[in-house]
């Protein structure tokens, strides 16, 4: 029981810890643009614009098969058109 003399003093300052750190965090501005970062990870303005006639032949040149290539797979001749 005495240990409660400790332990209760210890968490309300703990408590008091976080919420100053979370105060602190919200008002410097962590919590501003949540989305901003992760979309900007994904523009690449390094390389140039590809066409949607560029982008559709370098897809179809890729050598990934789709599991209807495969061998033993039946595929109805109207869904596979190669």
């Amino acid at each position: 029981m005495d240990i409660l003399y400790l332990l209760v003093p210890l968490s309300v300052l703990l408590v008091f810890l976080i919420g100053a750190l979370f105060w602190w965090a919200v008002h410097s501005g962590q919590f501003d643009d949540l989305e901003g970062p992760a979309h900007r990870i994904l523009m690449d303005d390094d390389s140039p614009q590809m066409g949607r006639q560029a982008i559709f032949r370098a897809i179809s040149r890729s050598p990934v098969r789709c599991s209807s290539d495969r061998p033993g797979n039946r595929v109805p001749p109207d869904i596979d058109s190669r």
